[in-house]
C-alpha cells in the first residue's frame, strides 16, 4: 500500500510542471512583459533592442541582495546611457518592493514579477541571480549569488566591449 502511495505521488507530480529553464552563456533571453514600481509597462526585448542589459532577480530577505543592490548603484551610474539595470522581485508584491526600494536609494528601476513567472521562465533557483544581455538578447554573462562591485564591474566592461 505504502509503495502505491509512493508512485502515485509520483505520477501525479509528472508533466504537471513546465521544465526549469536552462539559461545560460550564449542562450537568447527569454521575452518578458510586466510593470514597474512606479506603474510603467515594461516590455523586453522590444523596449531594449540594440542596448546591453543586466536583468537581475531578488528579494528582500535574501540575504545577500541588499548589498549587492547598493554595490550594483555606482556602476549602473558610470555607465548610465550604455547600460540599463533592471532589478526584478521575484514573488513579492508591491508594497513590500516599494519599501526595500526606499530603503535602499538606488536610482535603476524595480520590476514587478509577483507570481515569479519571469523568474522561472529564466530558470532562476536561487537569489541573487544576475544576467548580462547584449543588444541583440544574447546572455553574455551570469551571476548566480552575490557578487561585489568588482566582479559586477568587470561582466559590465565585457558586456559593453
Amino acid at each position: 500500500m505504502r509503495f502505491l502511495l509512493i508512485f502515485a505521488l509520483f505520477l501525479s507530480a509528472c508533466g504537471s510542471e513546465t521544465p526549469k529553464a536552462n539559461i545560460n552563456i550564449g542562450s537568447t533571453a527569454p521575452a518578458f512583459q510586466t510593470s514597474r514600481l512606479d506603474g510603467a509597462a515594461e516590455q523586453f526585448p522590444a523596449a531594449y533592442a540594440g542596448k546591453a542589459l543586466v536583468v537581475r532577480f531578488w528579494a528582500d530577505w535574501c540575504k545577500f541582495c541588499e548589498g549587492e543592490m547598493k554595490a550594483i548603484e555606482p556602476v549602473y551610474r558610470a555607465n548610465q546611457g550604455k547600460l540599463q539595470v533592471l532589478a526584478i522581485n521575484a514573488g513579492q508584491d508591491k508594497a513590500t518592493i516599494s519599501a526595500f526600494m526606499a530603503k535602499l536609494g538606488v536610482s535603476y528601476p524595480a520590476l514587478l514579477d509577483e507570481n515569479s513567472a519571469i523568474a522561472r521562465s529564466y530558470g532562476v533557483v536561487g537569489l541573487p541571480t544576475t544576467f548580462f544581455i547584449d543588444g541583440q538578447g544574447i546572455v553574455r554573462g551570469k551571476i548566480v549569488g552575490e557578487a561585489d562591485e568588482a566582479t559586477f564591474a568587470r561582466h559590465v566592461q565585457e558586456l559593453l566591449q
